[in-house]
């Protein structure tokens, strides 16, 4: 098993090619296939057990839910070292790059290990300006499916240009997770694969038919566009980004982890 630094040190970027960034503006998706490499895949699936089975992830749900009575979690996603080294890597990053355009923020990640009966979650984007007023700055959610996606996983069902309206995050949930007109249903990725989302896509997961299958690994970090103030997710956010520069995470990013392109945060209601 390679080292972390090795990791890096071998880390080749990634040039986009003007239609598959054409792609990502007009549809608001773009796919790349077994992105991940299969040693940062080796090492990041056993931090996604421990996240799940030693009841880290469960925990972390709970100081989000209460944080007067739970607090700070005792580790985050990112206090893990493989997970630390994904919201970085500089191919993910390099990639970000080429879509945003300009410098952005790290927003929060998101891991789990998602079993084979998990509920479908239905129809709707995660842009944090919940109404889109404004939609000039880019937000992107990108999905890692660390052992992609097949007849054995539950799907992902993307709505082609729907980052172009202006509309609540649940103004499809009512619909859960029909099929609808101009859909794209991605059921077949290989391992490592990544998935680029606009955040103000509309998106699904689509459940399988039947209950047998296989745990669906899938990690997904989420990036802004610096230039205006976001909304966090997570109550302890200033904690959040402050571990992340004390673990020197992006040490020639600056701006990735800074607390100057974020609001207060606002429990929801």
């Amino acid at each position: 098993m390679t080292s972390n630094a090795s990791l890096l040190d071998h880390a080749t970027p990634v040039a986009l090619r003007s239609n598959q960034v054409q792609q990502f503006q007009e549809l608001g998706y773009l796919v790349l296939p077994g992105f991940l490499p299969q040693d940062l895949v080796d090492q990041i699936k056993p931090e996604v057990d421990r996240w799940v089975d030693d009841g880290l992830r469960a925990r972390s749900i709970d100081s989000v839910r209460n944080p007067e009575k739970f607090g700070v979690p005792p580790v985050m996603e990112l206090e893990l070292p493989v997970h630390g080294e994904l919201i970085t890597w500089s191919p993910l990053l390099g990639i970000l790059d080429q879509l945003i355009g300009a410098p952005y923020v790290f927003h929060h990640l998101h891991s789990d290990r998602q079993a084979p009966d998990v509920p479908g979650k239905p129809w709707h984007h995660d842009y944090e300006h919940s109404t889109q007023d404004d939609l000039s700055a880019t937000m992107i959610h990108a999905l890692h499916y660390l052992e992609g996606l097949d007849a054995e996983t539950s799907s992902l069902v993307v709505l082609p240009r729907s980052h172009r309206e202006r509309a609540d995050k649940a103004a499809r949930a009512h619909l859960n997770t029909d099929s609808l007109a101009g859909e794209v249903v991605l059921e077949e990725l290989p391992p490592g694969s990544t998935v680029v989302l606009h955040s103000a896509l509309f998106h699904a997961r689509r459940p399988r038919s039947d209950v047998s299958g296989k745990p669906r690994y899938f990690v997904d970090a989420s990036y802004c566009e610096v230039g205006r103030l976001w909304p966090p997710v997570k109550p302890y956010w200033r904690y959040m980004l402050r571990r992340a520069r004390e673990l020197n995470l992006a040490p020639d990013r600056p701006e990735l982890f800074a607390e100057r392109n974020f609001s207060e945060y606002v429990r929801p209601a």
